[in-house]
């Protein structure tokens, strides 16, 4: 049998507080897409009338990168929480699939034309934490937290 002598630096006890907040953030999205996708009542009360024009005509591709985003950043997240290596792979993942979506967000619905500063500061927060997520998880590997 041939043993490898690899170590394993011990985790930090911030990383756990990260990951634990990165699976609340990330569980909160696939609420908000799950609402989106069936058309909740909470999901349409949300909006004004104005912004629901332009939501209900959000493209198929849109909303598909909006659950890639949120469902691979799940799965990331609990990569992060088993200390795998492809956890930082899925965050990239989630990271363009939100700039994907902002691509008709931002650019081509013009939603932020309907949104108070309050709702379009989260235009920038998003694709900001998943940076983040992904930076911290890439350092994390590269100091052998990881397998």
């Amino acid at each position: 049998m041939i043993m490898t002598n690899l170590s394993y630096s011990k985790t930090p006890f911030w990383y756990w507080i990260i990951s634990l907040l990165a699976f609340l953030w990330y569980a909160l999205g696939a609420y908000y897409f799950i609402s989106q996708a069936y058309n909740t009542s909470a999901y349409r009360s949300m909006y004004s009338p104005e912004q629901l024009m332009v939501v209900d005509k959000m493209p198929v591709w849109a909303i598909a990168a909006f659950g890639l985003a949120v469902f691979v950043g799940l799965v990331g997240v609990i990569g992060m929480f088993l200390k795998k290596n492809w956890s930082k792979t899925l965050f990239l993942i989630s990271l363009f699939a939100i700039i994907l979506q902002y691509v008709y967000n931002v650019f081509i619905g013009k939603m932020y034309e309907l949104f108070s500063l309050a709702e379009n500061i989260r235009y920038f927060i998003i694709p900001i934490i998943a940076f983040l997520l992904y930076y911290i998880v890439s350092n994390v590997s590269k100091r052998n937290w990881f397998r």
